[in-house]
């Protein structure tokens, strides 16, 4: 009996052993209650979201399958806080700190399921984006999406911080020269994000056009609330404030619909006037007759001026398509037969020489 009672005083003994001023028992029960919410989450997750998941695979629309998604994540976690907050009291921790503490827990979960809400429903708002105009519904509905998420989050983290009894903006006033360099901040990235407004309501650019603003040349791979990303040609990426595309020019090359071919050609000096005319004649046919080239733009050939080593001709057409590559083929079946007219002529490309004329040889030394 002694000694039931000496091992029933050591239990004792134990389960009071203070850590950081708390009882072992009580530290243990946390621990236990907390486990056991993290248990049941699991059994939520696997026993009744599996089961709303099964009802709305069998309804004919889609919405209540995004609500779950939606729903699934933040209501989970709702467990992690009841448990978090039992185990805090516990522990003893003051009543009125795990109020707050859970409340702003429900303050996450809430702005979380709208979060989540905006990325599920991400498709309907692109269609919803047509409506500004097919061709720019990707960058309006991308501007759309990170303004609706940029909303969310800031007004989660206010009410978090209210409810801690935090005023947002009495504390942004109290930091004086700091509140003057947010305001400061704040007014850049206003003039941003009304240089996105402009960039979508004027149409001036869209994604996967070529552009060049300022010293900035590249592809626009992403508009922004605030930013526009540009791929430059040697593959680094540049990060453009929106407000730069409102107060400069900007050079959209994707927008053109033709582009130009400008040279000249030069031929040597023992061509005749007959075969200048022949080669003349023969490079307008070909142009007008040829499928790569604009037959609405200007086309001109024309014999201009006697240079210092050759007889210049200056050709100026424009090509029927934009792209790079493409103007590179048509330029280069061009060339080629320019080449093959002058060789049927019976001319030649004159390359820079000078002729140096001795008017009497030195007498040979004697």
């Amino acid at each position: 009996m002694e000694s039931f009672l000496q091992l029933v005083s050591r239990f004792e003994e134990h389960i009071n052993y203070l850590i950081l001023g708390l009882p072992l028992y009580r530290i243990a029960l946390a621990v236990i209650i907390f486990l056991f919410f993290i248990f049941l989450r699991k059994l939520f997750v696997l026993i009744v979201v599996s089961f709303i998941k099964k009802l709305t695979q069998k309804t004919a629309t889609e919405i209540d399958d995004l609500f779950l998604e939606a729903l699934k994540r933040p209501v989970s976690y709702l467990f992690v806080a009841v448990g978090i907050s039992l185990a805090l009291y516990f522990l003893g921790v003051e009543k009125g700190f795990i109020v707050r503490l859970f409340r702003s827990f429900l303050i996450l979960a809430v702005f979380w399921t709208s979060y989540n809400l905006i990325v599920v429903f991400e498709p309907l708002i692109y269609r919803f984006a047509e409506k500004f105009g097919r061709d720019f519904a990707k960058e309006v509905g991308s501007f759309l999406i990170k303004l609706a998420k940029a909303f969310v989050l800031v007004v989660g983290v206010v009410a978090i911080l209210q409810e801690w009894g935090i005023n947002v903006s009495t504390l942004i006033a109290s930091l004086g020269v700091g509140g003057l360099a947010v305001a400061l901040a704040a007014k850049d990235t206003a003039a941003n994000l009304f240089g996105g407004l402009t960039i979508l309501a004027d149409k001036s650019l869209g994604i996967g056009d070529w552009i060049k603003v300022n010293d900035v040349e590249g592809i626009v791979e992403d508009i922004g609330m605030r930013t526009t990303k540009v791929r430059t040609f040697e593959k680094s990426l540049i990060t453009v404030p929106n407000q730069v595309f409102a107060n400069n020019p900007v050079e959209n090359f994707s927008r053109r619909g033709v582009r130009r071919i400008k040279m000249y050609i030069g031929l040597t000096y023992d061509t005749s006037s007959e075969q200048m005319k022949g080669i003349l004649k023969d490079i307008r046919d070909m142009l007008h007759n040829h499928p790569g080239i604009a037959k609405d733009q200007l086309i001109m050939v024309f014999f201009e001026k006697f240079g210092d080593s050759s007889l210049d001709v200056f050709i100026y057409c424009f090509t029927n398509t934009a792209n790079w590559a493409k103007y590179l083929e048509i330029r280069e079946d061009v060339n080629l037969k320019i080449m093959e007219i002058v060789e049927r002529h019976g001319s030649s490309f004159a390359f820079p020489s000078r002729s140096i004329y001795v008017e009497k040889m030195p007498d040979a030394e004697r």
